[in-house]
């Protein structure tokens, strides 16, 4: 992903990452569907790299828009005659990053073939490694940090793919889920911390998939193997699957939000799966914030799950208070200006014969600059809704990212410097209530030190390094 900082919009997901090889397999079209099913990861830009081996060109397929903008018959990759392919689904940071230079997959040449190369994460060192490496003549393509690996693999100067990386990738500091190929073999890399998810999978018929969520296995019909490993190296070539560690004392610190909010719910994450994950969010929510009401809601899509729990322990009836619009462009552009102060209606809608004369509990996964809360609570109250008690099914968010989560600025965050006491008087709730750390961690059922809770606690690994 790219290199710039500054956050400006709402949260927004990671980039998808997808790759395999296999001999006699449709591994194109197999990649295009896995693209699909990693779409929610982002929505920006899509792009397939396929390659037939020795001594010929990487296939390339690549642009702005869904996978299916990009890829509009995506029966007509059948044809395509490969052993390996990469695909990417992108969201960028900046308005700086969505130029067409930038999408992925990225393919450069150099002295021993091609690279093909597509990222999920932030690298934090990048302005010193790009200097480093413009001064010594490089001529950069695009505005990402993403093709610093392949710069760095070409000056290394093995023909091995496998050991140039295991020389240079260690020099990379911040989060990554790299798949990286020359046409010959396709190699998958996850940071020492495991920030960002990737996992492996065994295709039926013979042959091996790396995909950021398992999901994606389940789209294609593969086989679940196990996650890739902070620090580990996996191969994938025509003699099978073999892997190494590339960073000593690796330590697993998956990003929690991948629970609370980014994930699909069907994947599954270090053991975990997500769909259960967050209605146990959402049961322990209630235990902790009970409430007089007559109704739970949901704010669609990634919140239904809470939203379940939360109903199921309070034994409250759970019902579709609103509506999503799924047909909306994130570049929609809204023609009064009355639409534009009130956004959030032209996404979703209030059912007013559910709510009206109704106490409402509306469970959000997070609230981040709270435009969003603001806006649903209005219009939550315009459909006659007599009350709006809104439960959070994470801790305040009172910190940015810098490993590859859209987060704004610490600023520009509703509970920076503010306690939840002041939650109800900026939202106009009627009450609020945020999961704990505690509480969020013993619903997810991974020891804390296994997770990534940055953006929560202020405890940012790597930075002090």
């Amino acid at each position: 992903m790219d290199q710039d900082l500054t956050r400006p919009g709402e949260l927004n997901e990671a980039c998808g990452v997808c790759g395999g090889f296999a001999a006699d397999q449709p591994l194109a079209f197999l990649t295009c569907f896995s693209l699909y099913a990693l779409q929610h990861r982002g929505q920006e830009s899509a792009g397939i790299a396929a390659g037939p081996g020795e001594g010929r060109k990487m296939w390339l397929k690549r642009g702005m828009g869904l996978v299916s903008d990009v890829f509009p018959d995506s029966a007509d990759l059948k044809g395509i005659v490969c052993r390996l392919a990469l695909g990417h689904v992108r969201y960028s940071y900046g308005d700086g990053g969505r130029s067409p230079e930038n999408v992925q997959p990225l393919k450069l040449r150099y002295r021993h073939g091609e690279l093909a190369v597509i990222h999920n994460g932030n690298l934090l060192n990048t302005v010193k490694l790009r200097s480093e490496l413009e001064r010594q003549g490089a001529i950069f393509q695009t505005d990402t940090d993403s093709e610093l690996l392949a710069h760095m693999v070409a000056r290394q100067g093995s023909s091995n793919l496998e050991e140039a990386l295991a020389e240079v990738a260690p020099r990379l500091k911040g989060a990554f889920a790299f798949i990286v190929s020359d046409g010959r073999k396709v190699i998958g890399l996850r940071d020492g911390y495991g920030f960002r998810p990737l996992s492996l999978a065994s295709l039926d018929g013979g042959g091996y998939f790396m995909a950021s969520e398992t999901c994606a296995f389940d789209t294609i019909g593969a086989n679940f193997i196990r996650d890739v490993e902070p620090g580990e190296m996996v191969v994938l070539d025509e003699e099978g699957v073999h892997s190494r560690q590339f960073i000593a004392n690796p330590c697993s610190k998956l990003c929690v939000f991948e629970y609370i909010y980014f994930a699909r719910p069907d994947s599954n994450l270090q053991g975990k799966n997500v769909h259960l994950v967050r209605r146990e969010l959402g049961r322990q929510l209630a235990r902790q914030h009970p409430v007089d009401a007559d109704i739970v809601s949901g704010v669609p899509d990634s919140s239904i799950a809470a939203a379940s729990g939360f109903a199921e322990e309070a034994g409250l009836p759970y019902e579709m208070g609103l509506v999503k619009n799924r047909y909306i462009g994130r570049t929609f552009i809204k023609p009064t200006q009355k639409m534009r102060q009130e956004g959030v209606d032209i996404k979703l809608n209030p059912v007013k014969k559910i709510v009206e004369g109704k106490r409402v509990v509306l469970v959000d996964d997070s609230i981040v600059r709270g435009t969003t809360s603001v806006k649903l609570i209005k219009i939550m109250l315009r459909a006659g809704a007599r009350e709006v008690h809104l439960r959070i099914s994470s801790p305040p968010v009172k910190g940015s990212c810098y490993y590859g989560i859209d987060i704004p600025n610490a600023q520009d965050l509703i509970a920076y410097n503010r306690q939840v006491e002041d939650m109800p008087a900026l939202t106009g709730a009627d009450s609020v209530g945020y999961l704990t750390m505690d509480e969020t961690v013993e619903a997810v059922g991974l020891p804390a030190e296994k997770l990534c809770r940055a953006c929560f606690t202020g405890d940012y690994p790597l930075l002090d390094e």
